[in-house]
């Protein structure tokens, strides 16, 4: 009986030292399974935050292309106006006669157009130069005149008054529109840079949320093989008790026993439990 009783106990400390390496082992994994969590919730608030960043530029992106719509609309509207305003123009001037003797203002601008052609395209000497540029002046000097004494003219004044006005409202329209476009593409590349840490960023999500449950896995199997062990310490201390005939180690004597509800708490939490308390539960009738 007594080789029987030693036999045992060495099976019962065997089984002590699993049931430690396995807590161990699950504790281990435990921690490392939070760690792993906490990494994962970083990485999702981050992800969360650029998603809503790429958001923000996405609407400013769209707002900004729906106020390119609107300036091309009206940049279409007033270099409509200017057209139907330099025709007008145009009418007014062929229709008042230049005073007798001056060239129409029409061959005017045809022919000073003709010099700045040959200025630019032309190998001249500087006398020829010289000369071409004051042509160009007097050219210019006679437009200016003849512009003068048709505005004389409150038709013509108002018209061309008016024609200057669409002018510089369909240039403003048309500098809006280029404004507007540049800032909307940087709006979107923006937007495609932040997607693309986006993506980057829900790939090592998927990444770590696999390790986690991998993690998990292996402490749920470590706290069942702790679980395992505790009770394969009971059996061996069930036969230790039949084996001693039933009577208590002397220094179980003065002890309290254990309450179960204490008892399957502390097993429920993986927490390690004497052979003692076992024995003594066993002893109470309660195991």
């Amino acid at each position: 009986m007594t080789d029987a009783t030693e036999e045992l106990e060495q099976k019962r400390a065997e089984s002590n030292v699993r049931a430690d390496e396995h807590r161990a082992r699950r504790d281990r994994l435990n921690a490392e399974a939070r760690a792993t969590a906490d990494e994962r919730a970083q990485i999702v608030d981050e992800l969360h935050a650029r998603s809503a960043e790429a958001q923000d530029h996405r609407r400013h992106r769209d707002q900004l292309n729906d106020q390119v719509r609107e300036e091309k609309r009206l940049r279409e509207e007033w270099n409509r106006k200017l057209q139907e305003l330099t025709d007008r123009v145009q009418e007014l001037r062929r229709a008042r006669a230049p005073r007798p003797g001056a060239v129409p203002i029409w061959r005017l601008r045809k022919e000073l157009k003709e010099l700045e052609f040959r200025h630019m395209t032309t190998a001249l000497t500087g006398d020829q130069e010289k000369r071409l540029i004051e042509e160009m002046k007097r050219l210019e000097a006679a437009i200016r005149d003849q512009d003068a004494e048709l505005r004389q003219d409150p038709e013509v004044e108002q018209s061309m008054k008016a024609l200057a006005e669409a002018r510089e409202e369909a240039e403003k329209h048309h500098a809006a529109v280029g404004q507007l476009a540049v800032e909307a593409q940087a709006e979107h590349e923006a937007m495609v840079r932040l997607y693309e840490v986006v993506d980057e960023l829900r790939r090592r999500a998927d990444e770590v949320q696999a390790k986690l449950i991998e993690v998990k896995t292996a402490a749920d199997e470590a706290h069942r093989a702790h679980i395992a062990s505790i009770e394969e310490v009971r059996d061996i201390e069930k036969m230790l008790y039949a084996a001693r005939g039933g009577r208590a180690p002397p220094s179980w004597a003065d002890a309290q026993p254990p309450k179960e509800e204490d008892f399957l708490a502390r097993l429920k939490k993986g927490e390690k439990v004497s052979t003692e308390d076992l024995l003594e539960l066993q002893k109470s009738g309660r195991a």
